[in-house]
């Protein structure tokens, strides 16, 4: 009997994670790499956020929580969903964990049985999948015919089994930065009236970072009669940029909250009380810098695009949201390299960009979808440009 579990042999590695530690592993060697992959906001936590942590630690604000969360927090994140999303809730459909892959984590550990199924548009952040196969349940990936890579309702419909329970929806998306609007979210909804043994798992954790015209919209305002069969996950991380301070939320049905502190409270249990706090600062304060950020992410998206879009063998969408672009690399597969290795896949692609350009990006097979790679443009501008041409130098080699 060996010590690991079997399950763990469906659980691939984060590759986002595997390429940020090779990157970090250069950088200590003395080569001077970007890195392009984390899902990080490089602008810090406003003052007014850490002054509540700093003030909830002076008045003894350190001991141990509710398990899903601070009264005080539940009451901010209902405030704050009928304010901004048109969402009416109460604290017993809100749920606290630490960070939106918790409570994501709690929600699937709660309600999915083996062998249950989850609809994943494809491209897709790679926890959606590999949470899905922890619990042992069974991921339907839904590849959209679009070039956009925007899913259909028919294509929804098509996809929908006996066995579905959720459809996960990310909107802005990781990787794509593709939205869905309520126009999309209406026709969605009417194919989810037709199957009501499927529920939505809708992440809106990049609901403030969207661009030109791409208007957000969230599943259970567009459809409040579905709410029932909704869970909407959030969290501070992207917005407010408080990554580290790892508080995620979400509103769902009562029973399902019961059932997802059931399962906290026998691992992280309570979230960290101080970061509670901060948390309520930020859902309650100021949210000027929200916008000077998206101002800042929308001149560096046009950085990236053009750059990209410029380079023979790249074809980069626009993204409606987040700050991720996913290009791909069509043009480039079967390509050889001066040594005379063939650029086969968009994970060779990537090794050579990190390996002769010294820039870690984010192949597309770690989303489900290839030839493509992600690129997080939550970087400096000048240091965004500076990748730009190394990646561009290091195309210019292939023949």
């Amino acid at each position: 009997m060996g010590l690991i579990s079997d399950r763990l042999a469906l659980l691939p590695p984060s590759p986002t994670v595997a390429i940020t530690d090779m990157a970090m592993n250069m950088r200590r060697e003395g080569r001077d790499v970007i890195g392009l992959g984390a899902g990080e906001p490089d602008f810090d936590t406003p003052q007014h956020i850490k002054d509540a942590a700093v003030a909830a630690m002076r008045d003894g604000k350190t001991k141990y929580t509710q398990v899903d969360g601070i009264p005080e927090l539940k009451d901010a994140i209902c405030r704050k969903f009928a304010r901004e999303n048109g969402i009416q809730c109460s604290a017993d459909t809100i749920s606290v964990g630490t960070g939106g892959k918790q409570v994501l984590f709690n929600a699937l550990m709660a309600s999915l049985n083996p062998g249950d199924e989850v609809i994943i548009p494809v491209p897709y952040w790679v926890s959606f999948a590999g949470i899905v196969q922890l619990v042992e349940a069974v991921p339907v990936f839904l590849t959209p015919a679009s070039a956009r890579l925007k899913f259909t309702a028919d294509e929804l419909a098509a996809a929908i089994s006996p066995k579905t329970k959720w459809l996960i929806l990310n909107s802005p998306s990781n990787p794509g930065g593709v939205g869905y609007g309520a126009e999309d979210l209406t026709a969605i909804a009417e194919v989810l009236r037709q199957h009501p043994h499927v529920h939505v798992i809708s992440d809106d954790i990049y609901e403030h970072l969207t661009y030109d015209d791409f208007t957000f919209a969230t599943l259970a305002s567009v459809a409040p009669d579905l709410q029932d069969r909704i869970l909407t996950l959030n969290g501070v991380s992207k917005s407010y940029c408080m990554t580290g301070w790892r508080i995620g939320y979400c509103t769902a049905p009562p029973a399902l909250v019961k059932a997802m502190a059931k399962v906290q409270s026998q691992s992280t249990s309570s979230p960290n009380s101080m970061a509670q706090w901060a948390a309520i600062a930020a859902l309650d304060g100021p949210i000027d810098f929200i916008a000077n950020n998206r101002r800042a992410f929308a001149l560096r998206r046009q950085l990236v695009c053009d750059a990209l879009n410029a380079i023979d063998g790249i074809d980069c969408a626009q993204p409606d949201g987040a700050f991720y672009v996913y290009p791909s690399i069509a043009g480039l597969i079967g390509k050889t390299r001066p040594d005379g290795q063939v650029i086969a896949s968009d994970a060779d692609f990537v090794s050579y960009i990190l390996e002769a350009g010294e820039v870690a990006v984010v192949p597309g097979v770690a989303f489900g979808l290839s030839p493509y790679f992600r690129i997080s443009y939550a970087a400096a501008d000048t240091v965004l440009a500076e990748a730009m041409d190394r990646i561009a130098r290091v195309v210019a080699t292939l023949k």
